[in-house]
């Protein structure tokens, strides 16, 4: 397997026009899952990709695993008897603005256990890739992704994390003192620049940031900056990006998608600019697209990117 994710995947809710929720006539299902996005990313651009979560014994556990291994995803989903799937639902309360309400306290995903992670399956990736949000949902799914981390190392599995802070999870403060320790153990690190701040408030240019958090271990530290693009820093390169301009449909799940694109180029052996430029092409593709996930690119469908910026001059 190229990649594995760990973390939690929630049944999603949208409604079908724009407005409040509660006047809301019908609300299409879906998933989301910041790590699941990113399996599902991976595997349209040709890798294979597995997921490590939890679901309650419920149909909303069933979705997510059909609609996983629908996208071509290994799944390795413990069911909880116990506690529900989570459950997203995505609101357009005006056009242009979109809010998200979470129903995941005391969620299957959130006791995701070690006993959860099946033997071989870190130990044999190229990557494993995990979020902020994963060590956020509860005491023991932080417990667990420690100790996928810990696989990883022993395994020289390179580790991926997108710091993907949720301020409704936890502080800013418990954040920092939550993740501080872990990024030594990191490869590739991913934050937008607001959470690459909360480690290094100091730093004055994005770059410098970068700079800055790659010197508390990542072997490389990218820095994503919405429609202005991406910085990223290595031992080889100190790198500026600019995003691809397209209409904006939908913004949610464009750091999953930039992840993807970036670890598919990793996979592919490319060098920095090209892993950036990949990565900008399936954030766009996404954003201009409605979906947490139902948008990301096939290999084939990288170009359309070009068009996307034509269309949105």
């Amino acid at each position: 397997m190229s990649v594995v994710t760990i973390g939690e995947t929630m049944a999603a809710l949208s409604p079908d026009h724009i407005g409040p929720l509660r006047h809301a006539r019908s609300l299409g299902m879906s998933i989301a899952g910041s790590e699941s996005n990113v399996a599902i990313g991976l595997c349209r651009l040709g890798h294979g990709a597995a997921w490590i979560g939890r679901v309650g014994d419920d149909e909303l556990g069933d979705l997510v695993e059909m609609r996983l291994r629908g996208e071509g995803v290994a799944v390795h989903a413990a069911r909880d008897p116990a506690a529900p799937t989570g459950l997203m639902i995505k609101e357009q309360r005006l056009a242009g603005m979109r809010r998200v309400h979470y129903y995941r306290r005391d969620s299957a995903g959130s006791r995701l256990d070690i006993s959860d992670i099946p033997d071989g399956v870190i130990e044999t990736a190229a990557v494993l890739h995990l979020s902020g949000i994963t060590f956020a949902v509860g005491p023991s799914a932080d417990a667990t992704a420690r100790a996928a981390v810990g696989r990883a190392r022993e395994n020289a599995v390179t580790v991926s994390l997108d710091l993907n802070h949720r301020r409704r999870l936890w502080s800013d403060a418990e954040a920092v003192a939550a993740l501080s320790p872990l990024l030594s153990d990191v490869d590739i690190l991913f934050a937008s620049e607001d959470e690459a701040r909360l480690f290094e408030p100091d730093a004055d240019s994005i770059e410098e940031l970068a700079v800055a958090l790659r010197g508390r271990g990542p072997d490389v530290v990218v820095i994503t900056l919405g429609e202005d693009g991406a910085v990223g820093a290595s031992a080889r390169n100190l790198l500026r990006i600019a995003a691809f301009p397209v209409r904006e449909v939908d913004p949610v799940g464009a750091g999953d998608a930039f992840v993807a694109g970036y670890l598919s180029g990793f996979l592919h052996g490319e060098g920095e600019p090209e892993r950036l430029r990949r990565a900008s092409a399936v954030a766009a593709l996404s954003v201009a697209t409605q979906g947490d996930w139902e948008g990301l690119p096939g290999v084939d469908e990288l170009e359309l990117v070009e068009r996307c910026g034509d269309m949105a001059r």
